[in-house]
């Protein structure tokens, strides 16, 4: 299959190099919400994260805490870090941002608000993470795991500093 570059653990856990657009918090995982449409953030209700947008792939599902996979922005600069920002007020942005297509309005909205973003996944992201994969964005190693199960991922994330 193509696009299925990477490593694999033995635990099934997969690994894809990508490219840091905005390291954010770092290292954010979660379950994964994909869409194959663009996006315009200001279309989403701040209070919930859920999607409002008339004939949107993901309307009616809330991007609060997740991990979003979308083609693209859309929308005016204006608009669009209006809509990160009033999610960001609100508690409801995405975790963390996995772009197949990165423009300069969406980058720029995800800056002003220092939503982790990363792009360049190696491989089709739309083949590589599906919905309800958990997702580990690593935006500083430049790494995404993706995994059917979350304790996998745990396992190679970052220790547990308490222990």
């Amino acid at each position: 299959m193509t696009g299925m570059s990477g490593k694999v653990s033995s635990e099934g856990v997969r690994t894809y190099k990508c490219r840091s657009i905005v390291k954010g918090a770092g290292k954010v995982s979660g379950e994964a919400i994909v869409s194959r449409g663009a996006m315009c953030f200001y279309l989403c209700d701040p209070q919930t994260g859920t999607v409002i947008e008339r004939n949107h792939p993901i309307q009616g599902r809330s991007i609060a805490g997740k991990i979003l996979v979308l083609e693209s922005g859309k929308g005016s600069s204006v608009v669009q870090v209006d809509g990160f920002y009033q999610l960001w007020t609100k508690g409801a942005l995405p975790g963390a941002i996995i772009l197949r297509e990165a423009e300069p309005v969406i980058v720029s909205a995800a800056v002003v608000v220092g939503t982790t973003m990363v792009d360049r996944v190696e491989g089709d992201v739309y083949e590589l993470i599906h919905d309800g994969d958990f997702v580990e964005v690593d935006a500083d190693a430049e790494e995404i795991r993706v995994g059917t199960d979350m304790l996998p991922l745990l396992k190679h994330g970052t220790p547990d500093k308490s222990s």
